[in-house]
């Protein structure tokens, strides 16, 4: 299988920050590829690069064979791009934008009402057509937005974070669509800081500080975890995580939600000294093991790399 969109050692830079650096992506055609990260990762930053909305400071990348510099009109017939903040008309209703959408990508009138009516009932939003923009819930302005970016029957697709603030039946039924996209021979390239979505990609890169710090199959990520993850629940995780850090034993301590994550390679000998430490400190705990998630890996390869418990709170 051939690759549909791939960078090479892609760099870009604000002033003294560098939001990209030297970043190598292969994304396989008809595939979702997921770039998983925090804010201010450079997840944006690279989609408008692939996106020829902005240049690189140094390294190339290609769209279907096409650069992303010397051939950015060229690449823009055949993406669909959509951004993070809704970027389409209030004023308008839906149909009306997918009508205007039309019109800026030349699509033959004929066409066009066959590819809008398909895509209203695509989307499910046929019984909101007549509605504008501005009254539609968070997740009917995404699909909105998606069936906008649709409208030219676009190669690839690139999609910034498109779940965010978004409720989790509208979150299944994007990312249904997305599943459908793909059985249609779309290439998905999507940003998301949530790692269950990310679980859902055929491949992704974890993103930090600008560079891919791992990258593959999310099973395959997850399996490559060779410690054993505690799950702590207290009435106080901040007591029962101070206790725990002061364990030989614990290797990494991190709290994800309601949960103390405790990572270690001698779990029975670790739980016997947590209940030992918890004795006169931590009231009302429970200890189990767990599998470790792709969230784990995340946050133990970043705090390997020294950055700190804020990565201990991701989405």
């Amino acid at each position: 299988m051939e690759y549909g969109i791939q960078t090479f050692s892609l760099v870009k830079r604000f002033g003294n920050i560098t939001a990209v650096n030297n970043l190598d992506i292969s994304v396989r055609q008809n595939t979702i590829f997921g770039l998983v990260g925090p804010d201010g990762a450079g997840k944006t930053t690279t989609m408008r690069m692939l996106s020829s909305l902005q240049k690189p400071d140094g390294g190339t990348g290609n769209i279907g064979g096409l650069d992303i510099v010397r051939d950015s009109e060229e690449i823009k017939r055949h993406i669909g791009y959509m951004p993070q903040k809704f970027s389409l008309y209030g004023d308008l209703t839906v149909l009306e934008n997918l009508e205007f959408y039309s019109e800026i990508y030349q699509v033959p009138k004929k066409e066009s009402r066959q590819k809008i009516k398909f895509l209203l009932e695509f989307s499910n939003l046929n019984s909101h057509s007549y509605k504008l923009a501005d009254q539609l819930s968070g997740g009917m302005k995404q699909k909105l937005a998606l069936s906008c970016n649709l409208i030219h029957s676009p190669k690839y697709l690139f999609l910034d974070e498109p779940t965010i603030g978004v409720d989790p039946v509208a979150r299944r039924e994007l990312w249904k669509i997305l599943f459908d996209l793909k059985k249609q021979g779309v290439t998905i390239f999507i940003s998301t800081p949530y790692m269950d979505e990310a679980e859902r990609c055929d491949e992704i890169g974890l993103m930090d500080k600008g560079r891919i710090i791992e990258k593959g199959r999310p099973d395959s990520i997850i399996s490559s975890f060779s410690n054993h993850i505690l799950c702590v629940l207290s009435e106080d995780n901040h007591a029962a995580k101070d206790e725990a850090q002061r364990l030989k034993s614990v290797q990494d301590t991190y709290l994800l939600g309601e949960e103390l994550h405790v990572v270690t390679q001698d779990p029975v000998k670790t739980v016997e000294e947590l209940r030992k430490a918890f004795e006169t400190s931590v009231m009302n705990y429970s200890i189990n093991e767990i599998s470790p998630a792709l969230e784990d890996v995340f946050v133990h390869i970043v705090k390997n790399q020294g950055h700190g418990d804020e990565y201990g709170k991701c989405n």
